[in-house]
């Protein structure tokens, strides 16, 4: 097998998967392409903030394109090539992009409400409380895990104290991103120019960065990024959208798109050999099994529930028009599972004996291999890593800034008054936009202490439950609206015993190390608590979800009851 028939293979397969599946849902469900969308009718300048088709893709596909679409299937590829293949392809069409569109087709028929107040409508309060701790917990993963992973990746020294000079400079790009973007937003919101002004404008502003970035790379060691990093989710957390996000989130999408279609290019021409990694190892490799740990270690490259949190809250508030969602959340998706079967073919072309690279993260990997390839188009070596290595990044770093502001609103939303009740003062304190972040910001730090492969099992294991409780919850709101939500039944099913098996695994494997006297509270009491809080929040809203989407009734009869 080769890589270029098993990435044409993947590009047709998802090319008929969106012509038919994805337009059938859209035929199924039906959109209004004539009505006003939550985004132009609470404009507020805030949150809601209509934008063009493309802006919005460039959001969502920016966002949940995290870490995981790269790192998953490199990690996962120890199971062998075949197996995390057709999970990739099986999980990004019916199981990751199916809940991506309909969580933002939900949201945008629901006023632009989040999953937790959709969860409150069409289940109760009860349920959404519980969703949206769940969610807040959550949040603290997705920011610890991609932190560290981030400053990994900048830091500006090798092991041995030499200067990682592709760090340096991807990490140079990244704070020179910052205040490009904003000062973009503000052109953006004052001169208000059309679509392809706006395009060669991004596109200056791109090249110009990484020149800048490269020329002059900042030499820093980790612990001195994640103060950065940190700083940055707080910044991005409590500006308006139209400031950092959108603007960023435009200028991003082109590295990312960039980055996808070079890994593409670059299997195409090269056409790299994956027989140096084995079909497939074993159900049980290095002490692990396949099941569960396959489905969530590859995570965003199949189904991710932090994609939902983006769907319903942050895109499905920019939507201009109803025939915008199925590009922006089944489209994103299906490039997002090519970027990780990409990655996967990636891993196997540099392995050696069955065995990946020794010594380097699933970054390096993939933007050492990509990197390689550009060289073909006359680009120095280093020049070529440092951009991959920033594109790579780049990936984690927009998935962070949306992940601060959800969990901001998440607990926000969380210590909402029910209708009829005034909010205490303590509750109000810590709503404050500010608070609510340094609070959400200051325990994804200290998770960030255990570094990313400490965290990314538990992250894994509770990005796919909480994939598994959407899936659920959908299918109630499409119940409750009199609409087919049978397509969603297997795959929130699945999704529940695969997590809840893999997250009595971590359990298990923290517990053995308070046993053996290798715990330390700070680090592993946190993630014991967060492991066991999540199962017991998981199994009552199932139980709430479930019992509704059994008794749910037709819109029109009111909302369910509590």
């Amino acid at each position: 097998m080769n890589g270029l028939t098993l990435v044409g293979l993947t590009i047709a397969v998802l090319l008929i998967a969106y012509v038919f599946y994805g337009r059938w849902l859209v035929k199924t469900w039906g959109i209004d392409e004539n009505a006003r969308t939550p985004a132009w009718r609470f404009e507020d300048g805030q949150d809601f903030a209509p934008a063009s088709r493309f802006t919005v893709f460039a959001h969502q596909f920016s966002s949940v394109t995290g870490a995981g679409p790269v790192t998953g299937p490199i990690i996962a590829a120890m199971f062998g090539w075949v197996p995390a293949f057709l999970w990739l392809l099986i999980g990004g069409i019916f199981f990751g992009a199916v809940q991506d569109f309909t969580a933002l087709y939900a949201s945008v028929k629901n006023d632009g409400k989040s999953m937790g107040f959709l969860i409150e409508r069409y289940v109760g309060k009860t349920g959404r409380r519980l969703f949206l701790l769940f969610c807040w917990l959550f949040t603290l993963l997705v920011i610890a895990a991609f932190s560290d992973i981030i400053t990994g990746t900048f830091n500006g020294f090798t092991a041995d104290g030499g200067q990682n000079t592709p760090g340096a400079a991807a990490g140079s790009i990244s704070l020179l991103y910052i205040f490009v973007a904003m000062a973009f937003g503000f052109f953006i919101r004052r001169v208000k120019p059309g679509e392809g002004f706006k395009l060669l404008v991004g596109v200056a502003l791109i090249i110009g960065m990484l020149v800048l970035g490269i020329l002059n790379p900042l030499y820093l060691d980790v612990a001195k990024w994640r103060y950065v990093v940190f700083a940055y989710c707080f910044i991005a957390s409590v500006l308006p959208m139209w400031m950092l996000m959108q603007p960023r989130d435009y200028l991003s999408s082109f590295l990312l798109l960039g980055m996808v279609a070079g890994g593409v290019i670059g299997v195409l021409v090269t056409n790299p050999s994956i027989s140096e990694m084995p079909a497939f190892v074993g159900f049980t490799v290095k002490g692990q099994p396949l099941f569960p740990i396959l489905f969530i270690t590859i995570a965003c490259g199949a189904v991710s529930g932090f994609h939902s949190l983006v769907s319903s809250g942050t895109s499905s508030k920019s939507i201009s028009n109803e025939r915008d969602m199925l590009p922006v959340g089944y489209g994103s998706m299906i490039v997002e599972t090519l970027l990780g079967v990409v990655s996967l073919v990636i891993a196997c072309s540099v392995a050696q004996g069955g065995a990946l690279p020794a010594g380097k993260t699933p970054f390096q990997i993939f933007a050492g291999a990509v990197g390689g390839f550009f060289t073909m188009f006359g680009l120095p070596q280093n020049v070529s890593v440092a951009i991959m290595t920033m594109c790579v990044s780049a990936l984690a770093m927009t998935t962070i800034d949306s992940v601060a502001r959800i969990g901001r609103m998440s607990l926000q939303e969380l210590l909402a008054p029910s209708e009829g009740h005034e909010m205490g003062a303590l509750a109000k304190l810590i709503s404050n936009n500010i608070v609510a972040t340094v609070l959400t910001l200051a325990l994804s730090y200290a998770l960030c202490l255990a570094g990313y492969m400490s965290i990314w099992p538990l992250f894994g294991a509770a990005n796919q439950l909480l994939s598994a409780l959407v899936l659920v919850s959908l299918a109630v709101f499409l119940r409750v609206t009199g609409r087919k939500g049978w397509m969603l039944y297997v795959p929130m099913t699945f999704m529940f015993v695969v997590t809840m098996s893999a997250l009595v695994i971590s359990v298990y494997g923290i517990c053995s190390k308070l046993m053996n006297g290798g715990f330390v509270f700070m680090v592993d009491g946190l993630q014991l608590i967060i492991a066991l809080a999540l199962m017991t929040l998981a199994v009552l809203v199932v139980s709430h979800c479930g019992r509704e989407l059994v008794t749910g009734r037709v819109e029109g009869s009111g909302a369910a009851a509590d």
